[in-house]
């Protein structure tokens, strides 16, 4: 390794390198369970191996990391350590066998990190609620039927909590759906709670369109 680094700076190069995109910290909290905040930044930052930035767009303007060349070939060395950095733990240990089997694949089939992990396609706004309409049309059996959001985000494909709760958000002001939250709370399992969308320090579970 070029640079030793903690746990949790290690967790979140891997997730930047996975994603292999600009990540804010409210998506990096979803993915690894914390954001890249404090010393773990500007360690990451002063090696060169992050840039991050403050969001002009996001509300809250929090912070977007991104791998650098540098970072890029900080994991692609890591892939190729045979045991993980202490503290161990067992699963710790089988993450690194896998990289290190990954590494092995790349260099046998000659091949860099970048033709392995790209980054999704970015959806517009227009493009994401398109799709929250199409899942709509197919969960409910009329307009203005109540979904569950817990059903609805598996059926948009690969597009990030943030992006779609910002739609979300923007078609509530808008008029354009309702959003409210599940009346009987002790109905709902942890995975309708995780896909709930805040608005206003409340919880939203369920959605109403009204189609033309």
């Amino acid at each position: 390794m070029t640079d030793q680094l903690g746990q949790k700076q290690t967790a979140a190069m891997l997730a930047l390198m996975v994603i292999a995109r600009e990540v804010p910290n409210p998506e990096l909290r979803e993915i690894v369970g914390f954001p890249l905040d404090g010393v773990d930044r500007t360690k990451l930052n002063k090696l060169d191996l992050v840039v991050s930035e403050r969001s002009t767009v996001l509300r809250g303007r929090p912070y977007v990391h991104e791998l650098t060349e540098r970072g890029w070939a900080w994991c692609e060395e890591e892939l190729s350590v045979e045991e993980a950095p202490s503290p161990r733990t067992s699963l710790g240990s089988a993450l690194y066998v896998l990289l290190n089997g990954l590494g092995r694949h790349l260099r046998r089939e000659k091949l860099r990190l970048a033709d392995l992990f790209m980054p999704d396609v970015e959806l517009t706004t227009e493009e994401i609620e398109t799709r929250i309409r199409i899942a709509y049309r197919k969960l409910s059996d009329a307009p203005r039927d109540w979904v569950g959001l817990v059903d609805l985000r598996p059926m948009l494909g690969e597009v990030s909590t943030v992006d779609v709760d910002a739609v979300l958000k923007e078609l509530s002001r808008s008029g354009q759906v309702r959003l409210v939250p599940e009346s009987n709370r002790k109905t709902l399992t942890a995975a309708a709670h995780a896909a709930a969308v805040r608005i206003g320090g409340e919880d939203n579970h369920l959605l109403s369109i009204e189609e033309p």
